[in-house]
């Protein structure tokens, strides 16, 4: 995404083909998510937009970023148990997952996409979505020890 503007027709798109009307509280809802690269959870994102708009219900927050979703703006990860987080990074990108703080940051070297291939070539695979999660301790955690 390279502006709110363009961010905007892409959520009004996607909210319009799946039949729902692109109301203020779904639009922020999907300029946070697309904006955020901190990988929020439902909840975060939840708590974000209801500074905002405080009608805004957590089920109108799952239900569009669903949509989202099935649209191909942003993904799913379901890196710890029950807490789902989203990205809107669709490019192909490794995570790196800190066990204390429970950061996400997104690690794209091209080299990864390239370990893929070649595995998937050996393997006579044709490899469609993958996922590269690496868990450990960020550098942050690293300097409180």
């Amino acid at each position: 995404m390279t502006s709110l503007k363009d961010s905007d027709s892409y959520i009004i798109k996607a909210l319009r083909g799946k039949g729902y009307k692109a109301t203020p509280q779904r639009i922020a809802i999907g300029q946070f998510v697309l904006h955020n690269h901190a990988h929020p959870t439902a909840q975060r994102i939840y708590s974000e937009v209801k500074k905002v708009y405080p009608t805004v219900s957590l089920a109108t927050v799952y239900k569009t970023v669903q949509i989202l979703k099935e649209a191909g703006l942003i993904q799913e990860l379901n890196l710890e148990k029950d807490h789902t987080r989203f990205d809107p990074n669709m490019k192909p990108h490794a995570h790196l997952v800190c066990f204390q703080c429970k950061s996400i940051s997104d690690c794209t070297d091209p080299m990864i996409s390239e370990i893929v291939d070649r595995m998937s070539n050996e393997a006579d695979f044709s490899a469609g979505e993958w996922n590269f999660d690496i868990f450990g301790i960020c550098s942050s955690c690293k300097g409180k020890q």
